[in-house]
């Protein structure tokens, strides 16, 4: 009987796990939040990740449970594990990622590197910091936020007023996270792999190109990159991979800093958008050593595959039509591309889809990438 992966979350990421783990001869399920999600190709279940007894019916059968996104809840976690099914990531990694001050707090106590940071729980504890910084900072929600979203930069201390009433609201009470305005030149992500025995695979770092908030473009690996730097990047992923205790994809994203430091800005454990250049520009895509490592399977050969990979999202998609009616031209006009679509309907700044070229001249890669990805587009 083959290996039977349950997945929770219906997002693109499941989708992308469709492909390596039919071709490892394994059976990959899908517990989807609605109908007609993204990955509802592979959708055994629709129904909701937040209640317990809808997760626990539904990794039943399965030899592993992973996820599409960090959102499911502690206790539904928690009652996985006590039920006896394998969760990888486990609860206590997934906590990390779930709530930036832990996330925070936990990095700290690894010494990892990172930007100034406090909890604050009112407008003077904000006012104090930043006034301690320069009068400038980020204001983040601990939870919830993604891809521009709940990350606000602030100079004064009532520009977050309405999320403290938000916390006021709240019986549970809590906190928001400051942190400093990092002087930094670029982002990069350094992508990890973790089997549960133990066993990591490396990948290249990255640069990542972020408009309004959101993931635009990946080269791979990061250009102008220093051995040091690349070392560096590296010890800093398996270092929080190994003290956190993760399994599977592990994505850490970084400031590199004018001073030429780097500075952990955040976590993914799951697949993440600066891995998508893996799926053709790597000997092992993400998604498939994300299978690998949550079976405690041998992990893959994390080095690319060409000297250069760009990827370029798709965001939006045209305002008219759908993206099918863009398929044959972007390929007749781009048939060095490859091209990955989601099934989802065009909104704007909505992920839709990518595009990755590989090869020798990243200028020019670059370019063509680009080129392609703007035919989905009006």
């Amino acid at each position: 009987m083959a290996l039977r992966v349950g997945v929770v979350g219906g997002g693109q990421l499941a989708r992308m796990m469709i492909a390596p783990a039919v071709e490892l001869g394994l059976e990959l399920r899908v517990l989807a939040e609605e109908p007609g999600m993204a990955a509802s190709l592979a959708a055994s279940a629709v129904g909701d990740y937040r209640d317990v007894d809808t997760v626990l019916q539904f990794a039943r059968d399965v030899d592993v449970v992973t996820f599409d996104h960090e959102h499911v809840p502690q206790d539904v976690l928690a009652a996985l594990v006590d039920a006896g099914v394998v969760v990888h990531p486990g609860p206590a990694a997934l906590g990390v990622a779930q709530d930036k001050l832990v996330m925070r707090a936990r990095l700290a106590e690894l010494g990892m590197p990172q930007p100034d940071w406090a909890a604050v729980t009112g407008p003077d504890e904000l006012k104090t910091f930043l006034d301690e910084h320069g009068g400038r900072a980020v204001v983040k929600t601990p939870r919830g936020g993604y891809d521009g979203k709940g990350v606000r930069v602030v100079s004064a201390a009532t520009e977050a007023d309405d999320w403290f009433a938000t916390l006021a609201e709240d019986a549970r009470g809590g906190a928001l996270l400051v942190e400093e305005l990092v002087d930094f030149t670029r982002e990069l992500a350094q992508q990890v792999a973790r089997r549960p025995s133990g066993d990591v695979a490396v990948y290249p770092v990255v640069e990542t190109v972020q408009r309004d908030g959101v993931c635009a473009e990946v080269l791979a690996p990061a250009p102008h990159a220093s051995e040091r730097l690349l070392e560096v990047a590296a010890q800093i992923g398996v270092a929080i991979a190994e003290g956190l205790d993760v399994t599977g994809m592990l994505a850490v994203e970084l400031f590199e800093t004018t001073d030429e430091r780097l500075l952990v800005n955040e976590l993914a454990m799951r697949p993440h958008n600066s891995g998508h250049w893996t799926q053709d520009g790597a000997v092992t895509s993400q998604f498939e050593q994300h299978l690998r490592a949550v079976l405690d399977l041998p992990l893959g050969e994390a080095v690319p595959s060409a000297p250069w990979s760009v990827m370029v999202n798709v965001l939006g998609g045209p305002a008219r039509g759908s993206l099918d009616d863009r398929f044959a031209a972007a390929m007749a006009e781009h048939p060095d591309a490859k091209i990955h679509t989601y099934g989802k309907a065009p909104r704007p700044g909505r992920k839709v889809g990518h595009v990755t070229v590989s090869g020798a001249d990243l200028d020019e890669i670059a370019y063509r990438a680009r080129a392609a990805a703007s035919s989905f587009l009006d």
